[in-house]
């Protein structure tokens, strides 16, 4: 068997927008006419310049070669050109064209991708949302500058729908800005929102729901264990990315200096960058999104290091649906496996990308038993919906916070 077509879309998400602008996808295709999909979630350039990059590598590492050969491919395309380090960019074209690499092996195989990586140890998987605004919602969208990012009592009512559709954990942001000039010291204004939306979210759902604290790298350590201080009383699952991820060592800090679990990952790739949070014990949760982490495989090991230390998985997929279906094959087969961070249902534009929607059901995601990674990309639906815009996926305020 070997790889012989490449072809890629670059999606626009049509409002709410939610999981982006944009998505990144690629299919490759077998000789024997077997086709596999992929995922990048990749941010730093723009999209089509990504796309063209998995095209590039692609060509280079996987083009007539048996997809099965999932190591060499990751060796060559991780020491490109005299490279060999972790490299964002390029761990994000290899992350999309080792799923899609996955998902051949599982349907040539006639297995969920599952099976292939030590088999399923769940037999459901827990899922978290964020406090999305919900069409047809008695919580209005937004009244006079008011959402549920910023009031209180919109966000718990918010929770409180959430809670109903099945739901046990829910996720929401509001630290405050964050900027390329971080990290930096909260303002007084945002612990003091921070937790009155703690509060009031924790008021509306009791011990019904786990409240996880979003921040992006905001903080100084110093700063972040302020804003900790404020919100232990509230006993949130974690907070995640409190400073900064260049630097595991000031994060480190933080994990020493309060009780809520620390999380981070969503910016990391590869072993080698997970290692060193691993080390020196940064982080109790890891949150790798495999369209950025070098795959399914490279995962699989960065979990099983995690493993060692006691630390669990918490996959990331602020992205689209065939991430989200990788991450689930391999959030099946792990026994550190924590929750699964959900665009609400996988509803809305998910579910149009793919002929068949990912099986959700009171709170949790059902596994496909379908080959590969159980899910087929609806391409009509790919073309029909080109991006076009400027912006990259996520950005940063480019101005420094000013108390």
């Amino acid at each position: 068997m070997k790889i012989t077509d490449v072809k890629t879309w670059v999606v626009g998400n049509p409002p709410p927008g939610a999981g982006g602008r944009y998505f990144i996808f690629v299919k490759l295709t077998t000789d024997g006419n077997v086709v596999g999909y992929g995922e990048a979630y990749n941010a730093t350039f723009d999209p089509h310049l990504t796309a063209r990059l998995i095209e590039d590598c692609a060509a280079r590492y996987l083009v007539g070669r048996d997809p099965h050969d999932i190591e060499t491919f990751f060796r060559n395309a991780y020491s490109s050109g005299f490279s060999q380090r972790p490299d964002v960019t390029m761990m994000g074209c290899v992350s999309a064209l080792e799923m899609a690499c996955w998902d051949i092996i599982g349907k040539e195989a006639g297995k969920p991708v599952y099976k292939l990586l030590g088999g399923q140890v769940h037999e459901v998987l827990r899922t978290y949302t964020y406090l999305y605004p919900k069409t047809g919602s008695v919580v209005p969208a937004e009244i006079e500058g008011k959402n549920v990012y910023n009031d209180p009592d919109m966000a718990a009512a918010c929770a409180l729908e959430y809670l109903k559709e099945g739901f046990n954990a829910v996720k929401f942001d509001p630290a405050g800005p964050y900027t390329i000039y971080d990290g930096h010291q909260p303002r007084l204004i945002d612990i003091d929102l921070s937790e009155r939306m703690v509060k009031a979210v924790r008021e509306a759902v009791g011990t019904k729901a786990d409240i996880l604290f979003g921040t992006h790298g905001q903080f100084t350590a110093s700063g972040a264990l302020r804003m900790a201080r404020a919100l232990e009383k509230y006993d949130p699952l974690w907070f995640e990315e409190p400073v900064p991820p260049d630097m595991p060592e000031v994060m480190a800090q933080v994990a020493r200096g309060t009780s809520i679990p620390i999380s981070t990952g969503e910016r990391l790739t590869t072993k080698w960058e997970f290692a060193r949070v691993i080390e020196h014990r940064a982080a109790s949760i890891l949150q790798p999104d495999l369209g950025r982490s070098g795959g399914i495989l490279e995962t699989k090991k960065i979990a099983a290091m995690a493993e060692a230390f006691h630390i669990q998985i918490a996959p990331h997929c602020y992205c689209g649906p065939i991430v989200a279906a990788a991450n689930i094959q391999l959030a099946v087969t792990l026994p550190n496996f924590l929750i699964l961070e959900a665009i609400k249902q996988f509803d809305g534009f998910h579910e149009t990308l793919l002929n068949k929607k990912i099986e959700w059901q009171d709170g949790h995601v059902i596994p496909s038993k379908e080959p590969g990674l159980g899910v087929e990309l609806n391409e009509a639906v790919c073309d029909a919906h080109p991006w076009t815009g400027s912006q990259l996926h996520l950005g940063m305020v480019p101005e420094p916070v000013r108390g």
